[in-house]
C-alpha cells in the first residue's frame, strides 16, 4: 500500500449539500427552509431554553433556598479515613491530607467527624472537631490543634 492508494472508507466523504440551486436540485426555491415563519428568515439562530413563546421550563419551576457562593469549600474527614491512610505519631492536615490526594485543591477547611474508629496516636490540625471524635482522639493520647477562624477584612 502507497500513499497515493489510500482512501476514505465507503460511504465516509460524501458531497456538501448545495441549496438554492434550482428546482432539480430538490433544495431549490426556499433553500430547505419551508415557506414562512421565524425559521425560514436569514439570520435566526434559536435561543438556548426557547420554547416558541411558550413560558421556558427552567423559568416555570420553582426556585428554592440561596446558595452561598463565599463560603468557604468543607470536607469531613471521619476517624476511620484517618486511620486507614496515617501512621502513629504523624500529623493530619489540610497539607498532609493533600499531599496523600484525600482531599482536592479547592477544600478549604476540614471538620472531623467520629465516624469509624481511631486506631492509632496522631495529632490534629483541624478548622472543627466535633465531641466524639475529640473524646476519641484524647482517649488514644493524641493531640487537637483547632484553627481558629480569620478575621473578614
Amino acid at each position: 500500500m502507497k500513499l497515493n492508494e489510500l482512501k476514505p472508507a465507503e460511504g465516509a466523504v460524501k458531497n456538501r449539500k448545495r441549496v438554492g440551486r434550482g428546482p432539480g436540485s430538490g433544495t431549490g426555491k426556499t433553500s430547505g427552509a419551508g415557506e414562512k415563519g421565524q425559521k425560514s428568515r436569514r439570520g435566526y439562530s434559536s435561543k438556548r431554553g426557547f420554547e416558541g413563546g411558550q413560558m421556558p421550563l427552567h423559568r416555570r419551576l420553582p426556585k428554592r433556598g440561596f446558595t452561598n457562593v463565599h463560603a468557604p469549600v468543607t470536607k469531613e474527614i471521619g476517624l476511620a479515613l484517618i486511620s486507614n491512610n496515617f501512621r502513629d505519631g504523624e500529623t493530619v492536615s489540610l497539607e498532609t491530607l493533600r499531599e496523600r490526594k484525600l482531599v482536592n485543591s479547592t477544600i478549604e477547611k476540614i471538620v472531623v467527624l467520629a465516624s469509624g474508629e481511631l486506631l492509632l496516636k496522631v495529632t490534629v490540625v483541624a478548622d472543627r472537631i466535633t465531641k466524639g471524635a475529640r473524646e476519641a482522639i484524647t482517649a488514644k493520647g493524641g493531640t487537637i490543634q483547632e484553627l481558629t477562624p480569620k478575621p473578614i477584612q
